[in-house]
């Protein structure tokens, strides 16, 4: 499958008053996966539907590869789209589906047949070919859409919230499944979430949206261990929120000197944003903090604690290193030495 990278220059659109998209750029590189994350209404649905063609752009352009495609129709665009919502045919079987972008390009039936089939088996569909699609699962309607979304052998891939309507354990799994598929068939991908978990576990590199601009764009791990901002910090993962007093771009917390991410505040009084997982609750009987609660998730377990000047914090913990812990426990608490977000 031949695919091209995706450009969006400067786009810029407005709904009234609102500016959904404003100055927007990006660059996803030629089979690279990108996933656009942020809250409601920050502009990442209206960005993909400006690359579809389903919403025209104020201004700016969106290119695929050299070529520029702002004014070219959505339907002549050769983007593969799936949306939340399915939108399959339900008077048509599951490889009429996956072969109807092919029969409105005038392809023939049996090329069509072979093609839906090739991809049903890549998704692990092709013995329901013969079904209708209310007789299958949630997620297997969600892979009859993506297989039908890849037929056309698309230019870019473009996938709407597609995992937000299935339950938890099918949500991971064809997450999974779409990222397996896409590695293998080398397709540039947009991918829209509100989801965090989801954006981090699929994409190579993912971009926090707010009020239609991109606050950061990175690889997963970057963007989690060096938010550039503080709404991407809080945004994404688990925050405590401390209070500290910076100078030259250090800060004391629980004992530790530590560093302040670029783009924090220099010098005074300022809030560090220290994940769970870089606390560590241990008991002691002279310790200032005390056991709140502890929540089991498994593997792993937070960890609320009470502090002397009366904040709280949440520490993440492996689970058997937890189990000592109880409500009221008097406690010490650490920090780990990594550069923290200071606002």
């Amino acid at each position: 499958m031949t695919s091209k990278s995706l450009t969006l220059v400067g786009i810029t659109k407005r709904f009234g008053n609102v500016r959904a998209m404003d100055n927007f750029n990006l660059e996803v590189g030629i089979g690279e996966l990108v996933a656009l994350l942020g809250p409601s209404g920050c502009g990442k649905t209206t960005a993909l539907r400006v690359v579809a063609g389903l919403e025209h752009q104020d201004s700016g352009k969106v290119l695929v590869g050299e070529k520029d495609i702002s004014n070219i129709p959505a339907h002549k665009r050769n983007m593969g789209m799936v949306f939340q919502a399915y939108s399959l045919f339900p008077n048509l079987t599951v490889e009429e589906n996956v072969g109807f972008g092919l029969q409105m390009r005038k392809v023939s039936k049996p090329v069509r047949l072979k093609k839906a089939h090739q991809l049903l088996d890549l998704v692990g569909l092709d013995s329901q070919s013969k079904r209708f699609t209310h007789q299958l699962s949630g997620g297997q309607q969600q892979r009859v859409a993506l297989a039908r979304a890849l037929a056309i052998s698309p230019q870019v891939l473009l996938l709407d919230e597609p995992l937000s309507a299935l339950d938890a354990k099918v949500r991971t799994q064809l997450r999974d499944e779409i990222r397996r598929i896409q590695l293998e068939l080398g397709t540039t991908t947009l991918f829209v979430t509100h989801d965090q978990e989801e954006a981090l576990g699929i994409a190579d590199r993912v971009g926090v949206m707010r009020n239609g601009l991109l606050e950061q764009i990175a690889a997963p791990a970057e963007l989690y261990d060096r938010p550039a901002t503080s709404f991407v910090a809080e945004f994404v993962g688990l925050t405590n929120q401390v209070k500290v007093k910076v100078s030259g771009g250090e800060f004391n917390a629980f004992g530790s000197n530590l560093k302040a991410l670029p783009g924090s505040i220099s010098s005074g009084d300022g809030i560090a944003l220290i994940r769970p997982e870089s606390l560590t609750v241990k008991s002691s009987k002279t310790g200032e903090g005390k056991v709140i609660s502890t929540s089991f998730l498994g593997s792993i377990c937070r960890v609320m604690v009470a502090l002397a000047d009366g904040s709280r914090i949440t520490a993440q913990m492996d689970s058997h290193e937890a189990a000592n812990l109880h409500s009221g426990d008097s406690v010490d608490v650490s920090v780990d030495k990594v550069p923290v977000f200071v606002k």
